[in-house]
């Protein structure tokens, strides 16, 4: 059925300012429902930093003023929804019965129109106001920050040496109310700044006190502790940094040491501390804010020549400074196998390699075959097929005598002729039958033609000329 109340709910609840609090969601049903938070109307998402929904309820950390209202759990599943409605109330202890300005409600509590209390201002970030005493080197940047929240919102307004900044020297920005940005620090730019926030409820106020150092030529300084030896995995990713204090914009270069013997390898290496080191390319300088100057070595895809001894060298006209680390590549899991010489056969299946010459042999063989077969054909007929096929010579008439087709040889064109003659005279009832007989057996010309192709075909013609 439908999500249910499970147990008993407390609808007002309060929590003093600064503190946390949790508001429970005791539902139940079958199947088990799923839980959203909404906040006077809206619905509680990941960006709502400090509030976190959780499977028992929603928890809200360092509670602000503005954290006041309505809230609602609403749990829902495939049969209803039901909903849990909260009333939270913020207490601030010190702005009870400071000022008498403020209205007060007929229950005793000072609120708004709104119904929320009244809260004096609070700072939300007191641990990023801890350092109060900022020393700079001229040039560099500071951010001095009051982040606060009161009920009604409070406002802000900062002073140098008790005396209010104009908007052009804090450089307004309503995303960035409450924080005041020093650029390019100038020794003028030294002294006290104070912020004031205050709304109609009370003033709360603190106090930065900012030294602006004259710069003094000197060589660049490393600080801190990088660049820091190094393990990665092989054919992974890693970085060294380096971070360099300096009066001017300094030269930040990476150097690799060069093992001996192999400085050949490389087009051009330099002497540092007595030892070989190879140039690397680098990205840009970054200017840090506290005036220092930051730079990254980026090694991507280690390889086991990539390990070694690296230097962060920093460097102005003064003179450089530098300090070394080094880099450890994990051997690869996956070590190459043993190489193979390149040889033309030893990129082809062994299927394909035996096939070729042994289809080559045997199309080959074909071939001869049929030119074989095409030759003995005309050479060696049956006899009847060799008695009329042959080709008789050139100057040869055979004329079939009518009772045994016998040939009259050696007569030249002038005694055929006369012979044809002779028989057409014997009568109609002779010529017609010799004729049909005899033309069809006169040769006059033959001759042969054989044709073989490169598909292993062998043609052969035969051109016979008749004479009448």
């Amino acid at each position: 059925g439908p999500p249910r109340i499970a147990d008993k709910v407390i609808h007002r609840q309060s929590v003093r300012l600064g503190r946390t609090i949790k508001l429970l969601c005791p539902v139940e049903g079958d199947p088990p429902p799923l839980t959203m938070w909404m906040k006077d109307g809206r619905t509680i998402h990941s960006g709502w930093t400090r509030f976190r929904i959780l499977q028992q309820g929603l928890k809200i950390k360092e509670v602000e003023s503005e954290d006041a209202g309505t809230y609602i759990c609403k749990a829902t599943n495939g049969f209803g929804s039901t909903n849990v409605n909260y009333t939270l109330i913020v207490i601030d202890d010190a702005s009870s019965g400071k000022d008498s300005q403020v209205p007060e409600g007929s229950n005793g509590e000072y609120e708004d129109h709104s119904g929320k209390q009244w809260a004096r201002p609070r700072f939300t970030q007191p641990a990023k106001m801890r350092r109060r005493v900022i020393a700079r080197p001229v040039g560099s940047s500071i951010r001095l920050k009051c982040v606060a929240s009161g009920n009604p919102r409070p406002d802000i307004t900062w002073l140098k040496d008790n005396k209010p900044l104009t908007p052009q020297e804090i450089g307004e920005n309503k995303k960035k109310k409450w924080t005041l940005n020093l650029k390019n620090l100038k020794p003028e730019d030294s002294g006290k700044y104070t912020c004031r926030v205050f709304n109609k409820v009370g003033e709360i106020n603190a106090t930065y006190k900012v030294e602006v150092i004259q710069r003094t030529r000197s060589k660049p300084i490393l600080t801190g502790t990088h660049p820091v030896n190094t393990t990665v995995d092989y054919g992974g990713t890693t970085s060294f940094q380096c971070k360099v204090r300096s009066d001017v914009k300094p030269v930040i270069q990476w150097l690799k040491r060069v093992e001996y013997g192999t400085e050949s390898k490389y087009n051009s290496t330099i002497d540092v501390g007595g030892q070989k080191f190879v140039v690397l390319p680098t990205g840009e300088v970054w200017s840090r804010p506290d005036g220092s100057y930051l730079n990254k070595l980026m090694i991507t895809r280690a390889k086991e020549e990539d390990a070694g001894m690296y230097i962060c060298l920093g460097a102005n006209t003064m003179g450089y400074s530098f300090r070394s680390a080094f880099l450890t590549v994990l051997p690869d899991p996956k070590p190459p196998s043993a190489p193979v010489p390149p040889s033309s056969a030893s990129s082809l299946p062994w299927p394909v390699i035996i096939g070729i010459p042994a289809g080559a042999v045997f199309i080959f063989g074909t071939i001869l075959l049929w030119l074989c077969q095409s030759k003995k054909k005309p050479c060696s007929p049956p006899a009847t097929a060799a008695a009329a096929h042959r080709p008789p010579p050139r100057d040869r008439a055979c004329v079939p005598q009518l009772p045994d087709k016998d040939c009259i040889s050696s007569i030249n064109y002038e005694e055929y002729v006369a012979q044809q003659q002779h028989l057409l005279s014997q009568g109609p009832g002779l010529a017609p039958a010799m004729a049909s007989k005899m033309y069809p057996k006169i040769y006059t010309d033959i001759h042969t033609h054989t044709h073989s192709h490169v598909e292993g075909k062998v043609h052969q013609h035969q051109h016979i000329q008749y004479q009448c």
